[in-house]
């Protein structure tokens, strides 16, 4: 399990505790300033230093860092319960789709902010529109071939990846399955880097505009 991190100490313990039996971690803390990388390493989690900052390029050191043949990939803000990787990775193994994702669905009023919530309708809509995958979201959890994934070269390092990711995927002739997991409030002390303001979100719609020209 990759979990790309940027200051998300206060959610580890959470996070790390529900992890599915037998699923190795990697904690890639791409530049934070707290005590992430200590609290992983505490918690018996594999950190992965990655300077270079962007979501593409945390989640893409976690992938070289991997040595299973799966790899699962879930933000470290607690707003995704891992345990639903589980299923997510039956999948995949079972041969049913190349790549199983995750669909947000709140557990309550107030979780998913409405630019963000706006911001991933728009993308989604593009990512159907160029891969020709029926998703709703943009894979925030998902499980793929760690081989497979890599040999797609995707170079997006950025808030584009899983927009690259999901073409390149498409034109590979992957299958992918997606259902739903619950979304939740992210752990008290953590901010999102998207949905935690318009500007994050109009970042992300900025870095899809990049992989797109």
């Amino acid at each position: 399990m990759i979990v790309p991190c940027r200051n998300e100490a206060p959610a580890l313990p959470d996070v790390l505790a529900r992890v599915p039996q037998g699923m190795d971690v990697i904690v890639v803390d791409n530049g934070s300033t707290d005590d992430t990388a200590a609290v992983a390493r505490r918690l018996g989690a594999t950190v992965v230093p990655e300077g270079v900052p962007g979501y593409g390029a945390a989640v893409h050191a976690g992938v070289l860092a991997a040595a299973a043949p799966l790899v699962a990939v879930i933000d470290g803000d607690g707003s995704m319960d891992p345990a639903e990787l589980a299923e997510l990775a039956a999948v995949v193994s079972r041969g049913d789709a190349t790549m199983a994702v995750g669909r947000r669905r709140p557990d309550e009023r107030g979780v998913w902010p409405w630019h963000a919530r706006a911001g991933t309708a728009v993308l989604a809509g593009l990512i159907r529109r160029r891969s020709g995958f029926g998703i709703h979201d943009l894979a925030p959890m998902r499980v793929c071939r760690r081989e497979e994934l890599l040999a797609l070269e995707i170079a997006d390092r950025r808030f584009g990846y899983p927009l690259e990711l999901m073409i390149k995927a498409a034109h590979a002739g992957w299958t992918v399955h997606e259902q739903d997991v619950v979304y939740s409030r992210r752990a008290r002390g953590t901010r999102s880097k998207v949905s935690g303001s318009v500007r994050g979100t109009a970042r992300v719609l900025v870095d899809f505009a990049k992989v797109l020209s």
